[in-house]
């Protein structure tokens, strides 16, 4: 009988810890969304740093309205913050095919981003230079 109270109070417990991770995490991803819009790379690179994270962990995990940081970086004409985030990541995350199945630098120039200094590092990287 008093089983059921202990497992209901359990999971009464788990659930308090678990939603402020969830929060803390949409926070997150919400501020790094607003950096790479402003091409704010100091604040980025502080929000990242305070948080514990590296760049290369979280890429993949983060959309800003649907679109990938190094897009959005490119849809907004955020360079500073776009070449920081190209330098951070690896190789074969930045040849990788994103969600629609293109690479970022195919999209880049089938979307009139071919000759921004984003592209131009993603290039760079990519080449081995």
């Amino acid at each position: 009988m008093r089983l059921l109270p202990i497992s209901i109070a359990a999971i009464i417990a788990a659930s308090a810890f678990s939603m402020p991770v969830q929060a803390n995490s949409d926070q997150l991803a919400a501020n790094i969304c607003n950096y790479v819009q402003t091409n704010d790379k100091n604040r980025l690179r502080k929000k990242l740093k305070e948080n514990r994270v590296k760049l290369r962990n979280i890429y993949s995990g983060v959309t800003c309205d649907g679109n990938s940081l190094l897009r959005t970086a490119m849809n907004s004409g955020s360079d500073k913050v776009g070449t920081f985030i190209a330098k951070r990541l690896s190789v074969s995350e930045l040849t990788a095919a994103e969600a629609d199945g293109k690479t970022i630098t195919d999209w880049a120039e089938a979307n009139g981003h071919g000759a921004s200094a984003i592209t131009s590092a993603i290039k760079e990287r990519t080449a081995g230079g």
